[in-house]
């Protein structure tokens, strides 16, 4: 279990990401206010602010439910205490009607003198003594405990408040981010599709990498997606079986190369539209279609992981998706059912 102490540092940690993410250049356009080659970067940007903001956005909300949770556990528990010592004073209500019934209203002195056996009497007289003694510390231990519910209860809200209005902005600033990611997206599908009808293949953009994962030989093409077309399935738009497993994601999503290898090829036009193709040892070869702008030129060396460009629509594509195809041979006609071949490679897709 998590030490409770280490909570309250989420909302100085939203904060500062809150800081952060607000200070990011997220304007999609050039330093010079242009929009050429730096496009595609700045997608890529974006879309990395857009997920960090989600996930912060993510984490704050859970934290928020977490101290919501607690603080209606607390008032609850002070709810039950205050019925707890209301009944103590009863308690204690009913033994003072008790001694008034039995006398309780004359002086001690005169109930002894009045008194067939005094022994009794005062062995009575200590019983009730004692008795309201114990209901008198019953309900101060009560009323400190109520003290200590009513103070964890106020912390419970008031970090619970705070959080909420943390979650808030950081759902302004994702909103934000999100609407600038898809006025850039779409001036990048805008951009790779007049490039194509005009048959020059845009050049490759550098974008920043991410922090490569250390262990893993193999990868999926995009982190985050919706499987679509699958590999053999049958459809209109081609000419035989669909040769590829086509993953559905938005225009400028970063593809990854799934393993280390060479780029064979950086094309674009015909059915594929801007694609990639890799070599990779053991005679095998993925290619990565329907791109809006590549990050890579033909010769480059790629570890996996790394970014070799960006989903699209481009070629012969009904929306956005990454078209992603494994081969023995560079060419087509020799495609391999990419699921079973990435789960082999410890890569199940899900």
């Amino acid at each position: 279990m998590r030490s409770s102490r280490r909570r309250p540092l989420l909302v100085p940690v939203l904060l500062c990401a809150l800081a952060l993410l607000a200070a990011r250049p997220t304007d999609g356009t050039d330093a010079d206010g242009g929009s050429g080659t730096a496009l595609g970067p700045q997608v890529a940007r974006l879309y990395q602010d857009a997920a960090t903001a989600t996930r912060q956005y993510e984490d704050g909300r859970r934290a928020a439910e977490t101290q919501r949770a607690k603080a209606l556990e607390y008032e609850r528990l002070l709810d039950a205490q205050r019925q707890k010592t209301d009944a103590m004073r009863e308690d204690l209500g009913r033994i003072a009607r008790a001694q008034y019934r039995d006398g309780g209203g004359l002086p001690l002195t005169a109930r002894m003198l009045l008194a067939e056996n005094p022994d009794e009497l005062m062995r009575g007289q200590r019983a009730v003594s004692r008795a309201n003694q114990a209901v008198d510390r019953a309900i101060g231990e009560n009323l400190r405990a109520e003290t200590r519910l009513a103070a964890d209860e106020a912390k419970a809200e008031a970090a619970w408040q705070a959080l909420d209005k943390r979650n808030a902005e950081l759902a302004r600033l994702k909103k934000k981010i999100e609407g600038k990611l898809e006025a850039a997206r779409s001036r990048l599908e805008g951009q790779a599709d007049s490039s194509v009808a005009a048959g020059s293949c845009p050049g490759a953009v550098r974008l920043d990498q991410p922090d490569l994962p250390a262990g893993p030989a193999w990868v999926a093409p995009v982190e985050t997606y919706e499987l679509s077309a699958s590999f053999g399935s049958g459809g209109s738009r081609w000419a035989n079986l669909h040769t590829g497993q086509d993953f559905a994601v938005p225009v400028g999503t970063p593809v990854r190369s799934v393993g280390a290898g060479r780029v064979l090829k950086v094309s674009c036009g015909g059915a594929f539209g801007i694609h990639v193709v890799i070599q990779h040892a053991g005679g095998y070869y993925t290619q990565y279609a329907h791109l809006a702008a590549v990050a890579v030129d033909q010769g480059d060396r790629v570890e996996a992981g790394q970014w070799i460009g960006q989903s699209g629509t481009t070629g012969n594509s009904t929306g956005p998706h990454l078209h992603f195809e494994v081969r023995v041979t560079p060419e087509m006609g020799s495609a391999l059912d990419p699921v079973p071949w990435l789960s082999e490679h410890g890569v199940p897709l899900r």
